[in-house]
């Protein structure tokens, strides 16, 4: 609305202007402005804005007569020392015969007394000049000023870009931060040797970053300066993922009520840090209430309008405000300035009535032309009454803290800079239409602006000046610590840099030894709204709170994360699952029934003890091959039995152990064809034992003719071959395989032996279990038969061992989980092995050996006698 106002105000003035162009042959001033201003002549002249005064008091409107123009209260020595520092530039690039060789630089610098409409008043003189009437009847020509060093604060800045960039007047302004000036279309010809703030809150964020503090509240006032800011900040906390607990304007004027509301959401936030964007006198009622709380215990981040300003380094402040960190403009150096600011006199320069007001208020009298400066320090005669007045050990003789004076420098250079290459561009190889140079007697002002944006120039101190294609310099800040004094105040050091490079980025250098923390410990303090989530956790964010606030859920089984504060957790590979920790994906366990463990080594030792028992048998078979009870029981198949029983024990071996491709295809072959090797053996036994049973009757003596050795043998083999064929035809066409399975635990790959073909397999299972049934029922057809030894009855009872075994076996094996399923096989195994050796043999060992006066012809044979 301002900024609308004073453009309408200032083309009515133009409009004033060409009407009274018509009426007279001269171009006339219409009106004119009080203005506090320095001047000095030269041949191209330069503008300046500086705040020089704190307040502007506005004239008494009555509506009837025109009203007074405001005038401007308590000066600034320490802006006076700006506005000294451009006249110091100006007159040091006069003496040098290098820098704009026969071209003498003049200014005219004028105080805007921190009012916008000042400030507009001051920028319109600067353009218009001050001249009453000038003779063109065109009211053509350059304007009095090729450039403005200014103005200092943003919003002035923005209301003076608007109107004086239609016309493409170069202004370079030495602290106004906003970053919304960097609109190159909004505004072409605005350059500044300060950072924005986009860059300021950038370099806010690193310092947060730097120490963690990821929950921050935001205090800003309600200005151009703080509004764009605060915006800014917001995206770049959000671009860090880090949160604003609350966001807070700063009003215009002293409302207690809105103060003491800033205060209260202070207090009650979780937050410990405070980032602050304002200027001191918005943010000094705030403080003020900080004291009459008591508000201790937080950790303040100082904007640079704010972070220097030496009206809070009071002793009353120091618990409240101490340990505050800020950014503050580059300080820089600039030789011969302080002796220039000592040898100012006021009676040389009657025009300039700033310098007048400088004595006045320095020495508190009026002043009275004449006088001189002796020794550089001591002024004499300058007020009635006074004598041995110093300005030493002043706010404006101070220069061990150039910041704001440092970039009016560096404007100043700029300018004088992009004038010193206007001036050598040779004529046919100039960079406007037609191959062009611009002529410095007729300058326009969007020329100088063109030398003004290629600029590339290094200070005394050793800075580099360039724009960028906004009108911005490259960012540079010190960071700022705010310590206790010895006299209780605070005194202000630099404990980092803040600097970005074109290649490198932004870059943060602390000394971190040499803060000072304002808690206890002395340790910076923690600012979270929840701690970091550790890895193997993932953060997941509390319903209607911001991103900061999360709680940290464990990763679930098989999932990771492998870092801190992980939104979602990784799911491990196929073959690896989650640490203990939840922190790293790790091999999975491939689990298969092993040598070592005990339940292999109970297995093992079973096998073997089954496989020697055998032996031991075959041994004492063999040994008593002769007597009437191993005669009796047909050894030959006795000695194929106990081999195939050995078989059927040592194929055991082959299920434990890491799978092989060999092993996978062996032991479903060897154990198939050892138990139908064991069951045909034994069906022919029974056989043998029915068919004696018969021939021992007269209508069955030619019974024996079928079941003589030879028939014996081969119904055995016949019966073997063919489990062989099975077995031959299931390897070639589906041979098992070893085949790791993750499907019966998540956490473990189990290391097993696919069967290959279900067809296959279950054909070898059949096969043994129908030669069992038959032997089983032979037997039991066979178990009353007359004899003293009846072999029919063990052998039933054996079969009954082995089908009860097996029967079990299949649901067992089915629910069995990984390696305890091959275990529930080697067990079934075992155990019928076991059965059909114990019912078989056990009998007979026991009269071989303990009752050999029963293993006699006769006493096998007593029941049958006795029968009869």
């Amino acid at each position: 609305m301002w900024i609308t106002l004073y453009i309408a105000l200032y083309l009515s003035s133009i409009c004033i202007y060409a009407a009274s162009v018509l009426k007279s042959d001269k171009c006339q001033l219409q009106g004119h402005f009080r203005l506090n201003g320095m001047y000095q002549d030269g041949d191209v002249i330069l503008g300046g804005l500086f705040q020089v005064h704190f307040f502007t008091v506005l004239p008494h409107l009555s509506f009837k007569t025109v009203p007074d123009p405001p005038y401007c209260e308590k000066f600034d020595m320490e802006i006076f020392q700006q506005a000294q520092t451009m006249a110091f530039a100006i007159d040091e690039i006069n003496k040098n015969p290098i820098l704009l060789p026969n071209i003498t630089l003049g200014y005219h610098l004028y105080d805007n007394c921190v009012r916008l409409g000042m400030a507009f008043r001051a920028a319109m003189s600067l353009i218009s000049g001050t001249e009453k009437s000038f003779s063109n009847l065109n009211c053509t020509g350059p304007s009095p000023v090729v450039g403005i060093v200014g103005d200092p604060s943003s919003t002035p800045s923005i209301a003076i870009s608007s109107v004086l960039g239609l016309f493409r007047v170069p202004i370079v302004s030495y602290y106004a931060t906003c970053s919304c000036l960097s609109d190159r279309k909004k505004y072409p010809s605005f350059f500044r040797t300060i950072p924005s703030d986009a860059f300021q809150v950038r370099a806010m964020v690193q310092i947060l970053r730097h120490f963690g503090w990821t929950w921050v509240g935001l205090i800003y006032s309600d200005d151009d300066y703080g509004i764009y800011a605060a915006q800014s900040f917001h995206q770049e906390m959000q671009l860090f993922g880090h949160c604003v607990a609350f966001s807070e304007i700063l009003p215009h004027e002293n409302n207690l009520r809105d103060i003491q509301h800033i205060t209260g959401v202070i207090e009650a936030s979780t937050a410990r840090v405070v980032v602050v964007f304002s200027t001191s006198s918005f943010l000094l009622p705030l403080m003020e209430e900080v004291v009459l709380q008591n508000m201790t215990g937080r950790q303040w981040i100082a904007s640079e309008a704010w972070a220097t300003t030496p009206v809070y380094h009071t002793p009353r402040l120091l618990p409240y405000l101490g340990g505050t960190l800020g950014i503050a403009v580059r300080r820089g150096k600039i030789q011969g300035l302080h002796d220039f600011l000592l040898h100012i006199h006021p009676s040389n320069e009657p025009r300039n009535n700033m310098l007048r007001i400088f004595w006045e208020n320095m020495f508190g009298c009026s002043f009275e032309t004449g006088g001189t400066v002796e020794d550089g320090e001591q002024v004499k005669n300058m007020c009635t009454g006074q004598e041995d007045l110093s300005i030493t050990n002043t706010p404006y003789t101070d220069v061990s803290g150039l910041r704001a004076a440092y970039n009016v420098y560096k404007a100043v250079y700029a300018l004088a800079h992009a004038l010193h290459d206007l001036m050598q561009c040779e004529e046919g190889r100039g960079p406007f239409n037609g191959n062009t140079c611009a002529d410095i007697t007729r300058l326009k002002p969007w020329q100088l602006v063109h030398y003004l944006q290629k600029v590339n120039f290094t200070t005394g101190f050793g800075d580099h000046v360039s724009f960028d294609k906004n009108g911005d310099a490259l960012a540079i800040y010190d960071v700022l610590n705010w310590q206790p004094s010895s006299d209780g105040s605070i005194r202000i050091y630099t404990v980092g840099v803040v600097n970005e490079g074109a290649t490198t980025g932004m870059v943060l250098t602390l000394d971190e030894d040499a803060i000072y923390w304002n808690f206890e410990p002395k340790k910076p303090p923690r600012s979270v709204c929840s701690e970091r989530c550790p890895p193997g956790t993932r953060r997941a964010t509390r319903k209607g709170l911001p991103v900061c606030c999360f709680d940290c859920l464990p990763c679930g089984d098989g999932d990771i994360s492998n870092t801190t504060d992980a939104i979602e957790c990784i799911t491990c590979p196929d073959e690896f699952w989650s640490s203990p920790d939840n922190d790293q994906c790790v091999p999975k366990e491939v689990e298969f029934l092993s040598y070592e463990e005990p339940l292999g080594i109970s297995l093992t030792t079973a096998s073997l003890l089954g496989t020697c028992i055998s032996g031991l048998v075959m041994i004492v078979f063999a040994h008593h091959r002769n007597t009437p009870i191993v005669r009796a029981n047909n050894s030959e198949l006795s000695f194929l039995l106990l081999l195939s029983l050995k078989m059927c024990f040592l194929c055991v071996l082959l299920f434990i152990g890491q799978p092989q491709l060999w092993t996978c295809q062996l032991r479903h072959a060897v154990f198939g064809i050892s138990f139908v090797l064991c069951i045909s053996s034994i069906l022919v036994k029974t056989m043998v034992v029915i068919a004696v049973f018969k021939a021992s009757r007269p209508e069955g003596k030619s019974a024996m003719k079928w079941f003589g050795a030879v028939q014996q043998r081969c119904t055995v083999l016949l019966l073997t071959a063919l489990q062989v064929v099975i077995c031959a035809v299931w390897l070639s066409t589906a041979s098992p395989t070893p085949h790791k399975n993750n499907q019966y635990t998540r956490s473990k790959i189990v290391y097993e032996c696919a069967i290959g073909s279900v067809a296959g397999f279950s054909m070898l299972l059949a096969y043994i279990g129908l030669l069992a049934a038959v032997s089983f029922l032979l037997a039991f057809l066979a178990r009353n038969l007359p004899d003293n030894f009846n072999e029919a009855k063990f052998i039933t009872f054996s079969m009954l061992i082995f089908c009860a075994v097996w029967i079990a076996f299949v649901p067992a094996y089915v629910s069995s989980p990984g390696k305890y399923a091959v275990a529930v096989e080697i067990f079934a195994i075992l155990a019928s092995s076991f059965g059909l050796l114990v019912a078989i043999f056990a009998p007979k060992c026991y009269i071989i050996l303990l009752h050999p006066e029963r293993n006699t012809k006769n006493a096998i044979m007593g029941r049958e006698t006795t029968n009869k």
